[in-house]
């Protein structure tokens, strides 16, 4: 079972648990061969790990990828790192003046300094399929009435192995109900749904991460294609009651 905290922690321990974390992936890179080559930077920030660097192929930024996420107090993996020589396409959605990180490309309905196209999030998005590698829904959903149409276009534009970050304030904080354009309440629980209860035919996800810090949500999925196995229980235990 998933314990989700009700009060955010404090920000003196949020420093606590990013300095914990970095000791223990400095720890685990040094006992752990095949991390110890790699040229991935991981920085933490209030839980949510940040990797930046270049890797010969797409299996060593999984490598990474999961075992970072396998320590406890990671909210969610964010990854810009340079896979076999390229740069990752990555897209802000909603971004308004601010952008997950410089250089992604920003959508959002208004314009804006940073803004680089124009797009109603909750219709199609002018992005080819296929060509996406990191998508960032950075609170986001909650301004949505039916937010699984925007999901669905992701996963379209995202490529085998591409990865959405989502955050979104958590339904229990009054962050979720203080700002009056939010006209939805979203839980972990509400990932899991995404990514199990939705009808046959339709986009399906697996969660690479999911969490709670008791203010906000977490999730980062990939999508999966139609052959592809679904999570397995034993993987959903790790984020879902």
């Amino acid at each position: 079972m998933v314990a989700l905290a009700h009060t955010p922690p404090s920000a003196e321990r949020l420093r606590a648990v990013d300095g914990f974390l970095t000791e223990a992936w400095t720890d685990q890179v040094r006992h752990d061969e095949r991390l110890r080559p790699l040229d991935v930077e991981v920085r933490f920030d209030r839980g949510v790990a940040h990797l930046t660097g270049e890797v010969d192929e797409p299996a060593q930024l999984r490598l990474v990828r999961e075992q970072v996420g396998r320590l406890a107090g990671v909210f969610g993996v964010w990854c810009r790192v340079r896979v076999a020589g390229r740069d990752p396409v990555v897209v802000d959605l909603g971004c308004g003046a601010t952008k997950q990180w410089p250089g992604n490309l920003g959508l959002d309905i208004f314009p804006a300094p940073g803004v680089d196209a124009v797009a109603d999030l909750s219709g199609s998005l002018p992005l080819a399929d296929d060509s996406v590698d990191v998508l960032f829904a950075v609170h986001i959903l909650e301004h949505l009435i039916d937010f699984l149409p925007l999901l669905d276009e992701c996963h379209r534009v995202l490529r085998p192995g591409g990865v959405l970050h989502v955050m979104s304030p958590w339904w229990g904080h009054v962050n979720a109900v203080a700002d009056p354009t939010h006209v939805r309440l979203l839980d972990v629980q509400t990932v899991k749904g995404v990514c199990v209860m939705r009808p046959p035919g339709t986009p399906r996800w697996y969660p690479l991460h999911a969490g709670s810090d008791g203010a906000s949500i977490f999730a980062d999925l990939t999508p999966l294609g139609p052959d592809d196995d679904g999570p397995s229980a034993t993987h959903l235990a790790r984020f879902f009651d």
